[in-house]
C-alpha cells in the first residue's frame, strides 16, 4: 500500500470514528482513503471541512465528546491548524494529527521535507504545551505508529503528532497489520455525552485566575515528565563501535541506513542514532553513546532543526556536524556517503581518535 493509504487503514483499525480534513499535496491519498472506506464502521463519520481550520475544530467536537477523531494534513495546512491544537492541548482532549511534510517555508514544494520538525517538536501554538512526536520510517512503521498514536493520546489525554514525509506518503511497501482496536470502544469517563443524573461538566481553556492557570501549566508538566519517562523511543544501528554516530529520522533515517552500510564496507565504524519520538526525544541514549564517541552528524532534510536537541542532549560533551538537504530536494545513499566519508577522515578517526 502506499504510505497515505497505510495510515488510513490502520487508523480505522485503530478506533477512528471521526475524520476530518481539507485537501492538500501530498497528503490527499489519506483523505480519499478514508472517505472511501471509513464508513465500512458503523457510527463513524468522515467530513471534508471547508478549511485546515473547521477541520481541527472539528476534531476538537469529536474529542470533547469522547470519539477517537483524527485530522491530517501537510505543513501549511498544519499551520493553520495550531491554535485548535492549543486548545487540545489545554484541555486535555486527545487526538491524532498526521503532517506528511513537504518544501517550506510559505507555500514551498509539495516535495518530500522535514522542515517542520521545529513546529511539531515545540507545541507549534501558543502556550506552555507539548504534543507527543512519532516519526516513522517506514510503511511498516506507519501502520504500527498510527495505532500507537491513538492509544497514546488516549493514555495521556494529549495531541499526538505523526510526522511523516511526503515521500513517505507516496511510495508503496508491504505491510502487515497487526492491531484491531475492539468493536465497541470505552468511552473516556471525562467525555461530555449529557450531564442526566449529575451535575453539568465544563470543559474550557479560559481562567481570569492566574493562580489556576498556572497550576494547569504545572499539571500539564507532570504529565510531560511521565511521558518523558514512560514512552521514549529510539532505534539504534551498529552503534556499540562506532567513532562517528549519524543521528536522523523518518525517511533520512533509512538513506542514512544505506550510506553506513557502505561505510563499514569501507572500513569506517560509522553508526545511527534515530529519534522514533521526536518529542520526547530520546537525550538520555544521546548521553550514552557520547560516553563511547565524541562525533556526531546530524542529517536531515532541512536546514538543520534537530540539531539543537542532539546538543543540548550532549552538554558540550560532544561534536555535532550537519549535513542537510532543504526544499525538498532528495538526498541519495551515495551523497550521503560522500559526507560521512570527508567527515570521517577530516576527525582522523581513521587512526583511532
Amino acid at each position: 500500500m502506499s504510505g497515505n493509504s497505510t495510515i488510513g487503514e490502520a487508523a480505522i483499525r485503530a478506533g477512528c470514528q471521526c475524520y476530518f480534513g481539507y485537501p492538500i499535496t501530498p497528503q490527499n491519498e489519506l483523505t480519499e482513503y478514508m472517505a472511501a472506506h471509513l464508513g465500512r464502521k458503523k457510527g463513524c463519520s468522515f467530513i471534508q471541512a471547508e478549511s485546515e481550520i473547521a477541520a481541527i475544530n472539528m476534531v476538537y467536537g469529536a474529542s470533547l465528546v469522547g470519539a477517537r477523531a483524527m485530522t491530517s494534513s501537510s505543513s501549511p495546512g498544519i499551520s493553520l491548524k495550531q491554535e485548535g491544537i492549543s486548545y487540545l492541548a489545554a484541555c486535555e482532549l486527545p487526538a491524532v494529527i498526521v503532517n506528511m511534510s513537504r518544501g517550506g517555508p510559505g507555500l514551498g514544494s509539495i516535495s518530500a521535507s522535514q522542515s517542520d520538525y521545529f513546529q511539531a517538536t515545540r507545541g507549534g501554538g501558543h502556550g506552555d504545551y507539548r504534543t507527543i512526536v512519532l516519526a516513522p520510517s517506514s510503511g511498516q512503521e506507519l501502520a504500527d505508529l498510527t495505532h500507537r498514536a491513538f492509544d497514546l493520546a488516549d493514555k495521556y489525554q494529549i495531541p499526538v503528532i505523526i510526522l511523516g514525509d511526503g515521500m513517505l506518503g507516496q511510495m508503496m511497501e508491504p505491510v502487515e497489520f497487526k492491531h484491531e482496536a475492539p468493536e465497541e470502544l470505552p468511552i473516556r469517563g471525562n467525555a461530555l455525552r449529557g450531564a442526566k443524573g449529575r451535575p453539568s461538566r465544563i470543559i474550557k481553556t479560559f481562567t481570569s485566575k492566574p493562580t489556576e492557570l498556572e497550576e494547569i501549566n504545572w499539571s500539564l508538566f507532570r504529565r510531560y515528565q511521565l511521558i518523558r519517562k514512560e514512552e521514549t523511543a529510539f532505534e539504534t544501528f551498529l552503534v556499540e563501535d562506532a567513532k562517528l554516530i549519524v543521528v536522523a529520522f523518518g525517511i533520512a533515517a533509512r538513506i542514512a541506513k544505506g550510506a553506513i552500510k557502505n561505510a563499514r564496507t569501507n572500513g569506517m565504524r560509522v553508526g545511527m542514532l534515530r529519534p522514533v519520538t521526536l518529542w520526547p526525544f530520546p537525550s538520555e541514549k544521546v548521553k550514552e553513546l557520547a560516553k563511547r564517541t565524541r562525533h556526531f552528524l546530524v542529517f536531515e532534510m532541512n536546514m538543520g532543526q534537530m540539531i539543537e536537541d542532539v546538543q543540548l542532549a550532549l552538554e558540550g560533551k560532544g561534536e555535532v556536524s550537519f549535513y542537510g538537504r532543504p526544499g525538498g530536494v532528495i538526498p541519495t545513499p551515495s551523497e550521503v556517503l560522500r559526507v560521512v566519508s570527508r567527515l570521517y577522515h577530516q576527525k582522523g578517526l581513521e587512526s583511532g581518535k
